[in-house]
């Protein structure tokens, strides 16, 4: 089939440096076996209420299957900007249109054992109901803060939403 979409580990991403610039191009797949340094969008978003989508992933992701997470995102596609990138995994994964440009608040490195990929963190409301994507989002609810915090020692997060909401949460007090 010649019209058929490409799946998600022939996604060409860019890969960088330790100061975050492009260095090559790899297909997704690759750069995760090879533990290529790429990008990464890390998107909270809220809805009218300030309650914040929590998640947890279908078994079929790639990386950290059937953890939950507190963030919507994903990485970012080979030429694209992180801003480009927040906008079109808060959309496809909270299943909207529309939404305002997310507001970008901080970048790290996340590196880990075989890991490695530069985190642009941006906050997001949502309105609208959602319907996020089953591809990606296999059970979802808004929280509010006192319940996420009270969730973080009984559900198994993913380790770059942790960590990225570890440091948001010093972001917000600071």
């Amino acid at each position: 089939m010649t019209d058929q979409q490409p799946q998600p580990a022939d996604e060409v991403l860019d890969i960088v440096d330790e100061q975050d610039r492009v260095v090559g191009q790899a297909p997704r797949g690759e750069a995760y076996a090879r533990g290529l340094r790429h990008r990464c969008v890390f998107v909270r978003a809220r809805d009218a209420r300030g309650r914040v989508f929590v998640h947890r992933r279908t078994a079929q992701k790639l990386v950290f299957p059937s953890r939950y997470d507190m963030f919507v995102g994903g990485v970012v596609g080979a030429g694209e900007s992180y801003d480009e990138a927040a906008l079109r995994e808060a959309e496809e994964e909270l299943g909207v249109s529309g939404l305002p440009a997310p507001t970008p608040l901080f970048r790290f490195l996340y590196d880990a054992p075989g890991q490695s990929w530069w985190s642009a963190v941006y906050e997001v409301r949502c309105d609208a109901a959602v319907s996020p994507q089953e591809s990606e989002v296999a059970w979802h609810a808004f929280l509010s803060d006192e319940e996420l915090q009270a969730r973080l020692p009984e559900w198994d997060w993913v380790p770059d939403g942790l960590a990225a909401y570890r440091l948001l949460r010093e972001h917000d007090a600071g």
